[in-house]
């Protein structure tokens, strides 16, 4: 194993080539919680876990990276949903900016713009996900109280009935041909809402929490652990039986996706596609559409009536948007050879754009609420 104190130089060909070998692991193949996340990317990807640590906080500090973090399955912790808002166009931007800034549990912040102006829905421009905590209120008081401010005439709340397929993971989807498929269809997953006592809440929301540059140590929940006042031992028992409950995801590295880094990484167009199908076989489609590797997400969402009847819907990143719409082209064609009937389909191709996690804690959506609501 090759030592901390022997660092891989930067720059080069072989450098690269080690970066991409860690990322193709690192970004979204390490399920669930480990005390030593980093030693589960080694044995995994074959590299020394000292030149695994050395090379993630490298691509962090450079801004290739833009958080290394674990993340949390927040469908099962909190009501949420995905958002569709028809804001007039000369208040997009503000629209957007106020979110970024006043809004910590709206996620994901996206103005996309339909391939089809006509469309049904192609109006709802400003696209984002939500979180609010369980049992302190509603996606639709929550939108309510944020239309106010952001001008928005309209929202539509699309929630998760099952998921099919979530996982970034850019790097080792870049070489993909359209039509790519795993070999099994994915098993719809539903979410679940345990009960959790404070103590479990303060490991989760002190897990989720992006690594400093100084946390890439073998085992950086210690820190965290201290940081909280428990003891580690606690701490790590804490969260396995939370991963064995169901609301742990994964330890993930996201990458940047702007400019030069989402070219290199193959993510410079998205597309979120929309799917109807006839009612009864949303489930048999979503397992269908998430089989193709390319989709990063991958969802039976209901309430998209305003969208055509849409029920399925999913996100492809490519290097190209003849690429992203390739892999459209592949799963439509897949979906009619497997006697699914599509009876109206969309594409919403990704503007500007904030990827962040919502904020899921209970005690700072209530000082959320004294303020906004």
């Amino acid at each position: 194993m090759q030592p901390d104190s022997a660092p891989v130089q930067p720059g080069g060909e072989e450098t690269a080539a080690l970066d991409i070998r860690i990322l193709a692991v690192a970004e979204d193949c390490i399920k669930g919680f480990h005390r030593r996340p980093f030693a589960a990317i080694s044995a995994a990807c074959g590299v020394a876990e000292p030149v695994v640590r050395q090379r993630l906080r490298a691509l962090l500090e450079q801004g290739r990276v833009r958080r290394v973090r674990q993340t949390l399955l927040s469908t099962s912790l909190a009501e949420g949903a995905l958002m569709a808002w028809k804001v007039p166009e000369d208040k997009l931007e503000s629209a957007y900016d106020w979110l970024l800034e006043n809004d910590p549990f709206t996620g994901h912040i996206v103005i996309r713009r339909c391939d089809d102006p006509q469309a049904p829905g192609a109006d709802y421009r400003l696209w984002t996900t939500l979180k609010v905590p369980a049992g302190r209120g509603t996606v639709e008081a929550h939108c309510r109280a944020v239309a106010r401010y952001i001008g928005a005439e309209d929202f539509v709340a699309l929630p998760v009935v099952g998921m099919f397929a979530l996982g970034v993971g850019h790097v080792r989807r870049a070489h993909l041909k359209p039509g790519d498929r795993l070999p099994e269809l994915p098993k719809m997953q539903v979410p679940q809402h345990p009960v959790l006592t404070d103590e479990e809440w303060q490991v989760l929301l002190s897990l989720k929490e992006s690594l400093a540059p100084e946390e890439f140590v073998p085992c950086p929940w210690q820190g965290r652990a201290a940081a909280i006042g428990m003891d580690a031992e606690r701490y790590c028992a804490l969260a396995e039986d939370l991963d064995r409950r169901g609301v742990i995801g994964r330890f993930a590295t996201f990458l940047d996706h702007r400019g030069k880094a989402s070219r290199s990484a193959g993510t410079g167009f998205a597309g979120l596609f929309h799917w109807a199908v006839p009612p009864g076989m949303e489930e048999r489609a979503g397992a269908e559409c998430g089989s193709h590797i390319c989709m990063t997400h991958c969802y039976w969402r209901s309430g998209g009536a305003v969208f055509g009847g849409a029920q399925v819907m999913g996100v492809v990143h490519a290097s190209t948007r003849e690429m992203v719409l390739a892999h459209k082209a592949a799963i439509d064609a897949h979906l009619a050879a497997q006697g699914i009937p599509v009876l109206h389909t969309a594409v919403y191709w990704s503007g500007r754009a904030e990827i962040r996690p919502s904020e899921i804690s209970p005690l700072r959506y209530a000082e959320w609420l004294a303020r906004y609501a």
